[in-house]
């Protein structure tokens, strides 16, 4: 019996909800054969980032296509920053869309484009009359707020590290200054410091921009370092919502094999030794 404070079906106290899943389910195949999620429930709070967790093949991406409009679901209620997402018209769907930014797997860059030129992207969709003195001033602004030097600009994806892909991708995020940000495993392929390094970025704009963040990842440090709640998908489903001691008091065989195995064990310790450092 998962507590009602921990029920992704119910809203936490004090929670303004920025994005609200109720009753989703997505299929595939011949006749919807597989199944991905069913019944999946979920609310984010504004102002929180949320982590998202669960095995290969529980839909993770899949749940995040489906809240930003990539993904039509056979069932169930979308609603993100106060619009319902399903059924939207693609015109109507755009004037909500540019109010987040996303971060996909790999950066996702346009491989023919400089970085501030893919920083750019986003901002001349929504604002083709805009000057190209201004238009540069921005880039610069983005470049610099995802962490990289001024001379990343006139780059290419291919001339660039793994670790300053991704915070171009950043930056292309925040080209049109999001209230939502959507992060699809943002860590995956970094080095530990690396890796610690764009936590805390993250963190520090969530702060500084009062960001909504809704992030998939599998790095256990991450979820320790930066994530208010988690919400663990299993069972077709996001079973729990909370923060990880609450999940941690929970019986769930997949919730403690992930937090309480070897690498949750020594994650844990790791934050908490940061902490009283």
């Amino acid at each position: 019996m998962i507590p009602k404070r921990l029920d992704p079906a119910e809203t936490p106290e004090n929670c303004q909800p920025i994005i609200t899943v109720r009753n989703l389910k997505n299929a595939f195949g011949d006749e919807g054969q597989q199944v991905i999620h069913d019944g999946l429930n979920l609310t984010v709070c504004r102002g929180e980032i949320l982590g998202v967790v669960g095995g290969s093949g529980t839909g993770k991406s899949v749940l995040l296509r489906s809240i930003i409009g990539l993904q039509t679901p056979e069932h169930g209620e979308i609603e993100v920053l106060g619009e319902n997402m399903v059924g939207r018209t693609e015109d109507e769907a755009k004037n909500i869309r540019r109010r987040w930014g996303i971060l996909f797997q790999n950066g996702a860059l346009f491989s023919t484009l400089t970085v501030a030129e893919n920083v750019e992207v986003p901002i001349r969709e929504y604002f083709p009359y805009i000057q190209p003195e201004l238009l540069d001033e921005i880039a610069s602004y983005k470049i610099a707020m995802g962490g990289l030097p001024p001379d990343a600009g006139p780059k290419y994806p291919s001339e660039l590290s793994g670790g300053m892909v991704k915070r171009a991708g950043l930056a292309r995020a925040l080209a049109l200054d999001p209230e939502l940000l959507f992060l699809d495993e943002p860590t995956a392929g970094l080095d530990p410091i690396a890796a610690a390094a764009f936590d805390q970025l993250i963190k520090g704009l969530q702060k500084r921009l009062d960001l909504t963040v809704f992030l998939i990842t599998h790095d256990l440090d991450t979820l320790h370092a930066i994530c208010d709640r988690v919400a663990v998908l299993a069972d077709k489903k996001v079973i729990a919502v909370g923060t990880i001691p609450e999940l941690l008091a929970l019986d769930h065989p997949w919730i403690q094999e992930y937090f309480n195995g070897p690498r949750g064990r020594t994650a844990a310790q790791s934050y908490e030794e940061g902490v009283t450092a």
